[in-house]
């Protein structure tokens, strides 16, 4: 987090207070945030420098706040003047990737981190302008598309089994068998959450009469270290997860790690990228075309799963960690509706 960007110099502040509380926001964000809000501030400052040539003010113009939203609501391939010349620089900088309008909730995001450094800052937001805040109406119902999936399809059980099958009982294959097991059977876990998984997060005590294993989720996208859930994972996947521990004799540190080529693992921890090319390897090896789905599809494919199967959409919340039951709820109305288990309830 840029301190420079927080909070601004102040008669009733000490240089310690602001020291302090510069330090208390950025023990107070999840990392995820703190990343996004800087690559959205490098995106708002370089757009502005591009186009008005000035460096970020705060509190911000409204007439800069507008102009943001409509160079942003339009797709400028073919609309030559000021805001495609702005949008060619964004991309020779390798902060825009084309002159196509972006998504609606690309600037929206981008807008709430605007809006958010003005928070910290105790400044009137621009944004809040009653002629921006139509403006950005408009421009969200003109750029409307239709929502795209995060992963082309479900790793629904079938598929899941298919993958594990390429999965051998070398370090490699027992790591993928394990990553891909807790993944879905824990709830469908995100690959950011499976990557920073440590083996003290492990509750083994009930493994060896229960064959149960308890594992802690520090921090997820909606919960906090202080909230830090326990969730159960029994049965295949605990003894997958326990079989790669005892083999790559994981004591403490990483849980799951990158292996050597001579079948070693490394200190270090794998990488949430390393996660995705390992999916990639085994769609590779199950036949099926690399892109079938992405690691979101161990997360969609644990509640579509769980919707065939008829759980309670209450009780699978427990294990994703939803907060919105209307978000889980979209996985359930995705299931073909002559599959779904309420038509046979007369048998």
């Amino acid at each position: 987090m840029p301190p420079a960007l927080l909070l601004p110099s102040s008669a009733t502040l000490t240089a310690e207070d602001e020291a302090a509380l510069t330090d208390l926001y950025r023990r107070g964000t999840p990392e995820n945030t703190i990343r996004a809000w800087e690559r959205d501030l490098a995106y708002v400052g370089a757009w502005k420098a591009a186009a008005f040539g000035k460096a970020l003010s705060w509190p911000e113009e409204e007439r800069v706040a507008l102009r943001f939203v409509l160079d942003h609501s339009i797709d400028l391939t073919e609309k030559p003047g000021s805001a495609q010349e702005v949008a060619l620089e964004l991309i020779a900088a390798g902060l825009r990737r084309t002159l196509a309008c972006p998504a609606p909730s690309t600037l929206d995001r981008r807008i709430a981190s605007w809006r958010a450094f003005h928070r910290m800052k105790n400044l009137p937001n621009p944004f809040a302008a009653s002629l921006v805040a139509e403006a950005r109406v408009k421009a969200r119902r003109a750029a409307a598309r239709p929502i795209v999936p995060k992963s082309p399809r479900p790793l629904t059980r079938d598929v899941l089994e298919t993958l594990l099958a390429t999965c051998d009982d070398s370090l490699r294959g027992l790591r993928d068998r394990a990553i891909l097991m807790l993944g879905f059977a824990s709830g469908g876990r995100r690959r950011s959450e499976i990557a920073k998984l440590y083996r003290e997060d492990i509750g083994t005590d009930e493994f060896e009469t229960k064959g149960l294993l308890w594992i802690r989720l520090l921090e997820t996208k909606t919960t906090k270290k202080d909230e830090a859930p326990r969730l159960p994972l029994k049965g295949r996947a605990a003894r997958a997860v326990m079989g790669w521990i005892y083999a790559a004799r994981i004591e403490k540190g990483p849980l799951f790690r990158p292996v050597s080529k001579a079948d070693r693992p490394l200190p270090r921890p794998l990488s949430p990228d390393g996660i995705r090319t390992i999916l990639r390897y085994r769609l590779e090896l199950a036949g099926l075309p690399v892109d079938y789905a992405t690691p979101h599809g161990l997360r969609s494919g644990f509640l579509t799963q769980a919707a065939l199967d008829g759980a309670p959409l209450a009780a699978a919340m427990k294990l994703s960690l939803h907060r919105s039951a209307i978000q889980a709820q979209k996985y359930y109305a995705d299931v073909e509706i002559e599959e779904n288990p309420a038509t046979a309830l007369l048998g």
